[in-house]
C-alpha cells in the first residue's frame, strides 16, 4: 500500500522547487493534495501536473505570513475534506546576501515574516485543526543545512532557519503526547529556481557550493521529497522532534 493513501495534505509554498517535487510525490503516495502558494499560475500547473500523474489536488492562494490567511486555508480544508491529516511548511525566500552592517531592516522584516513567522502561523493553524479531529496528524516544516550551521552573509535566512528549527523541537515536545509528530527537513544545496536566483547562474558560486559538498553534487528537489513523504507517513511514526539534514554530508563536517 503507498505511504499516504487517502491522507489530506497540506503543502506551502508547493508551486515550484521541493514543494512542487514533493507534492508529486506525495500524490504518488496516494495523498490528496492542497497546494497553497501566492504563485498562482505556477500552482495551477503543479496541480494539472499531478492530475495528470494521476493524483488528486487543487490550489488555494494564501500568504503564510498573513495569519488570518492561514487560519482561513486550513479551515477551508476542514471544511472541504474533513480533517488535515499531514502539512508540509514549506513557503520560504531567500533574501539578500549582505552582511548585518549591510542588511536593511525591511529586509529582514520580510524574511523572518515568510521563513519564521509563515512557519509559526501555520503550525498554530494545522495543529489547532490536529488537536480538534484528535487523530494525531504529522507536520514537516523546511528548515535548512543554514538552520543548522552559520553561513556568513544570510543574517536573517539564517535566523529564520535557526528559528525553525527551535519552533520544531519545542512544538514537538508540546503535542507529542496528542500524536501529532512535529519535524524538519534541513536542505542543502538544490536544484530549485531559489538556487539559480542565489548563484545568478554564476558557474564558480555552484563551482564552491558543489566542492563544500562531500557528495560533491546538487541535490534534485525529489531527495528533499522523499525525505518528506517518509516523515509524514506512518512509516516514521516513532520520529518527532527532528531537524534531518539532507544535505550530502555537508553539516557533517
Amino acid at each position: 500500500m503507498a505511504m499516504l493513501t487517502d491522507q489530506v495534505v497540506l503543502i506551502t509554498g508547493g508551486s515550484t522547487g521541493i514543494g512542487r517535487a514533493t507534492a508529486l510525490i506525495c500524490a504518488a503516495e496516494g495523498a490528496n493534495i492542497v497546494i497553497a502558494d501566492v504563485q498562482d499560475a505556477a500552482g495551477a500547473e503543479t496541480v494539472a501536473a499531478i492530475e495528470q500523474a494521476g493524483g488528486r489536488a487543487e490550489y488555494q492562494h494564501c500568504d503564510v505570513g498573513d495569519f488570518a490567511a492561514v487560519e482561513a486555508l486550513v479551515a477551508a480544508i476542514a471544511s472541504r475534506h474533513g480533517r488535515l491529516d499531514g502539512a508540509f511548511n514549506n513557503a520560504g525566500i531567500e533574501g539578500p546576501t549582505a552582511k548585518i552592517l549591510d542588511l536593511d531592516p525591511a529586509d529582514w522584516d520580510r524574511v523572518i515574516r515568510v521563513n519564521l513567522s509563515g512557519v509559526y502561523h501555520c503550525m498554530k493553524a494545522e495543529i489547532a485543526q490536529m488537536v480538534e479531529q484528535e487523530r494525531g496528524g504529522s507536520i514537516v516544516s523546511t528548515a535548512s543545512a543554514a538552520g543548522l550551521i552559520g553561513i556568513p552573509g544570510a543574517a536573517g535566512y539564517n535566523s529564520a532557519k535557526h528559528g525553525v528549527v527551535g519552533l520544531t523541537k519545542t512544538v514537538a515536545l508540546e503535542y507529542a503526547s496528542r500524536n501529532i509528530r512535529v519535524n524538519a527537513v534541513c536542505p542543502g544545496f538544490i536544484e530549485t529556481p531559489m538556487l539559480d536566483r542565489v548563484t545568478e547562474a554564476s558557474v564558480k558560486i555552484r563551482e564552491q557550493m558543489i566542492g563544500a559538498t562531500p557528495m560533491r553534487r546538487v541535490a534534485q528537489p525529489s531527495e528533499i521529497g522523499d525525505a518528506v513523504a517518509w516523515l509524514l507517513s506512518a512509516k516514521s511514526s516513532y520520529v518527532t522532534g527532528v531537524a534531518l539534514p539532507v544535505d550530502g554530508g555537508w553539516v557533517a563536517q
